[in-house]
């Protein structure tokens, strides 16, 4: 099942003869970066056997790379909730809803960020500017020790956020950019379950930390070695991530060919530096976009739960500081599956990634419907309830996917993926405030505000997959599919 998308007039003008009028009145700056390697293989078809050799020398350089930078940002951006177990809030004269603010500033910066970082990854190479920021965020860790206040504290969030906002909709581009449609649900959920590996390696850091006993403070810990793996992963980045398959220096050049000859039956562009206001109304246009910007919102109310505060929550329950740790390791390893299987799913069945959603999400309302309404007494049960929230992240990597595959042109993609991150913005910046600090350490009023965020994002995703179902242009060959 699927519908036709709208396909990118720069690539209507790359799959053109070459001799077609459409290329010789085209203007030749308008074209794809990857236009030129393109042409040398039009009309020729494309061998299979080469095609999956070429993908695996891909898959062996891009996707560990995503792996560890995705790791360790979601390290870097929850590093206070493995802190704030050790005095971290103490040490910083944190009072009221303080310590919810610094979870709230950090989306404030990725807010601000989306526009201008767009035009940088439209107009700089991707892999070095991934690169670049990836080393800014790891010097913006290292610094956190040195602060002592709120204020101080609150700059250095910001900053992180600002610097951090590159990666998923860089990513996004990634995708597009190395990846067939049907070939992305699995490579994104590869390096989107870093997430739930996250969860559990951080664990077990703040459980080692927990039981150091001389020098620093034992929260200044956290941050030291988490900054240190971003600098040091920042310089790998730069050195070994390419920018995009026709500057790739590990593929030779009849590889480079068949690596832009495989994702231009996306019909969607590689890369082209030039914005183009036609796509900004298309997007503003399409209801996708607003679809997908109400599901972020919907999703992220939630998120600071099992980011910034799972600590707190966890000690609620009546767990001792070292089992605050440990005991998010369960949470990380259910992400970790339900990810992988997600993304196993939607490989093998592609029009399964909205279903996938519904499942996803209705496993989430479980969990928050037992946050609010299992008696406190019942400590595992409730355990159990927030470990099942986990299974969030695998709706919303699925959201970015939909972008990926079913939006084209390079303007169109970028701006559809900065407008779904300002609503992933909104729903960061909301989350926290719902944990008050005159609840403590039940945080009841958090709990409802899960439940209702879960639940509009279920009720997005049903319209979302009833709107594609029922477009109904006709399909031809030049015309791919949408992926529900």
């Amino acid at each position: 099942m699927g519908v036709p998308i709208e396909q990118d007039k720069d690539l209507a003008i790359a799959h053109a003869s070459p001799d077609s009028p459409q290329l010789s009145s085209a203007n030749a700056s308008d074209l794809d970066d990857n236009y030129d390697l393109y042409k040398q293989n039009a009309g020729a078809e494309l061998d299979q056997v080469e095609a999956k050799k070429v993908l695996r020398k891909i898959d062996l350089r891009v996707v560990p790379i995503l792996f560890v930078v995705y790791l360790l940002q979601y390290l870097d951006k929850n590093g206070i909730n493995y802190a704030s177990a050790y005095k971290f809030r103490e040490d910083n004269n944190l009072k009221g809803q303080e310590f919810s603010w610094l979870s709230s500033i950090f989306y404030f910066g990725y807010l601000i960020s989306q526009y201008p970082s767009g035009y940088l990854l439209q107009r700089l190479p991707l892999g070095k500017v991934i690169g670049c920021t990836t080393i800014c965020w790891g010097i913006i860790l290292l610094t956190t020790p040195a602060c002592t206040s709120f204020a101080g504290l609150a700059v250095n969030r910001f900053l992180l956020g600002f610097v951090e906002a590159t990666v998923n909709p860089g990513f996004i581009l990634i995708m597009s950019a190395w990846y067939t449609s049907a070939e992305q649900p699995l490579r994104l959920e590869s390096y989107y379950c870093t997430n739930g590996i996250a969860t559990m390696f951080g664990g077990l850091i703040g459980y080692a930390v927990g039981n150091i006993k001389t020098g620093l403070p034992r929260w200044m810990y956290v941050f030291i070695i988490f900054g240190s793996c971003s600098l040091a992963a920042g310089i790998w980045t730069l050195i070994m991530l390419p920018d995009q398959p026709g500057t790739a220096k590990f593929l030779k050049p009849r590889e480079k060919i068949v690596a832009v000859e495989r994702v231009a039956a996306n019909r969607q562009g590689v890369k082209n530096h030039h914005f183009k206001m036609y796509q900004v109304w298309q997007t503003l246009y399409d209801p996708k976009t607003w679809i997908l910007f109400v599901m972020a919102v919907g999703a992220q109310v939630p998120n600071s739960a099992i980011t910034s505060f799972t600590s707190l929550i966890i000690k609620g329950f009546g767990v001792g500081t070292l089992g605050t740790q440990y005991l998010q390791i369960p949470g990380g390893a259910v992400q970790f599956l339900a990810l992988i299987g997600g993304g196993i799913v939607c490989s093998r069945w592609p029009n399964l990634r909205c279903p996938t959603m519904i499942a996803a999400n209705t496993i989430c309302i479980a969990g928050a419907a037992m946050l609010v309404g299992v008696p406190n007494n019942y400590k595992w049960a409730r355990l159990v309830g927030l470990w099942l929230c986990f299974f969030q992240g695998l709706g919303f990597s699925m959201s970015l996917t939909m972008i990926s595959s079913n939006v084209a042109g390079y303007t169109k993609k970028q701006l559809t993926a900065a407008i779904l991150f300002t609503g992933y913005c909104v729903g960061n910046i909301i989350g926290p405030q719902t944990f008050k600090s005159s609840e403590a350490p039940l945080y009841h009023s958090a709990y409802i505000a899960m439940l209702v965020g879960y639940s509009v994002k279920l009720a997005m995703v049903v319209v979302l997959y009833i709107y594609m179902c029922e477009q109904t242009p006709s399909v031809t060959a030049k015309q791919p599919r949408q992926v529900l």
